[in-house]
C-alpha cells in the first residue's frame, strides 16, 4: 500500500440495523478514537443515516450511504437522490454493489451516473465491481472487470472523490475468499485498469477489498500491495468484529 493512500474500513450493513443498533456505533466510535492510522466508516440503511451522523460528528467514523437515485429530485417514488443523503449527513455513497447489478438489474452506465450524482452532492462515490464464480471459472474476470470499470467510471474522477472496491460475488456472505495472490493481481489490474482509463490519478485512488474479510484474515488480506481497506459486509455489523479489521492499521 502506498504511504499516500490512507487505508480507509467501510461497513456496510445492508438491510440491517435498527435505532438499538446506536449500541454498536458508539462501540465503534470508541475503538476508532486512538486509531489515526486509517480512516474508518459505517454506511447503515438510509433510516439510521441522520440519526448516525449526529451521532458520529466529531468522531473518528464517517457515515455513508448504500445508494441513491442519479437524479436530484422529481417523481421516482421511494427513491432517495444523493443530494438528500448529503442532507442526512452522508460523506459517501455506495454505487454498483454486485446486489444491486444483481437484483435490480443495474447497468455500468446507471452506475457511472449515480457516481457522478454523488460527485454532483459532493459526496465521495464507492464504486463496486466484482465477478461472479462461473465467469471466474471461465477464465474471464479480468475481462468482466475491465468492462466494469470502463462503464462505471465517470469521466472527471480524482483521489478525493472516488474509491473502487473489488469484491468477487462469489465470496460475499459465503466465508470463502480469493487466495491472497487472486487478490493482489486482480488489485494490480485494477490500478493499471484505471491508469490507463483515466491517467495518473489512478496511483492515488483507494482500492478496496471485499469478500468475507473478518478478523482472523483481515491482516493478511488489507497487507496486500495495492490493497488500501476493506469494503466488509456482515463483520462489521458488531463493533468487536468491525474493530478487529479495522485495528489492524493502528
Amino acid at each position: 500500500m502506498s504511504q499516500s493512500r490512507q487505508p480507509i474500513v467501510i461497513g456496510n450493513w445492508k438491510m440491517n440495523g435498527l435505532e438499538a443498533s446506536a449500541g454498536e456505533l458508539n462501540a465503534m466510535m470508541a475503538a476508532a478514537a486512538g486509531n489515526s492510522a486509517c480512516k474508518v466508516m459505517v454506511c447503515p440503511p438510509t433510516t439510521l443515516i441522520a440519526g448516525f451522523a449526529a451521532k458520529a460528528a466529531g468522531s473518528k467514523v464517517a457515515i455513508g450511504a448504500q445508494d441513491c437515485h442519479d437524479a436530484v429530485s422529481g417523481a421516482h417514488t421511494g427513491d432517495i437522490s444523493a443530494e438528500m443523503m448529503a442532507d442526512a449527513g452522508a460523506a459517501a455513497i455506495i454505487v454498483g454493489h454486485s446486489e444491486r447489478r444483481a437484483d435490480h438489474g443495474e447497468a455500468d452506465s446507471l452506475v457511472c451516473s449515480k457516481a457522478e450524482a454523488a460527485h454532483r452532492a459532493g459526496l465521495v462515490a464507492i464504486i463496486c465491481v466484482g465477478e461472479t464464480e462461473a465467469q471466474r471459472d471461465a477464465g474471464q474476470a479480468e475481462d468482466i472487470i475491465g468492462g466494469q470499470l470502463e462503464g462505471s467510471l465517470p469521466a472527471e474522477i480524482t483521489a478525493e472523490n472516488t474509491i473502487i472496491a473489488y469484491e468477487p460475488v462469489w465470496a460475499i456472505g459465503t466465508g470463502r475468499t480469493p487466495t491472497l495472490e487472486d487478490i493482489e493481481a486482480m488489485h494490480s489490474f485494477i490500478r493499471g485498469k484505471v491508469q490507463a482509463l483515466r491517467g495518473d490519478v489512478a496511483l492515488g485512488i483507494r482500492l478496496l477489498y471485499g469478500g468475507s474479510v473478518k478478523p482472523g484474515n483481515a491482516k493478511e488480506i488489507l497487507g496486500i500491495e495495492d490493497v488500501d481497506g476493506g469494503l466488509v459486509g456482515g463483520a462489521s455489523l458488531k463493533a468487536e468484529d468491525f474493530a478487529g479489521i479495522f485495528g489492524v492499521f493502528s
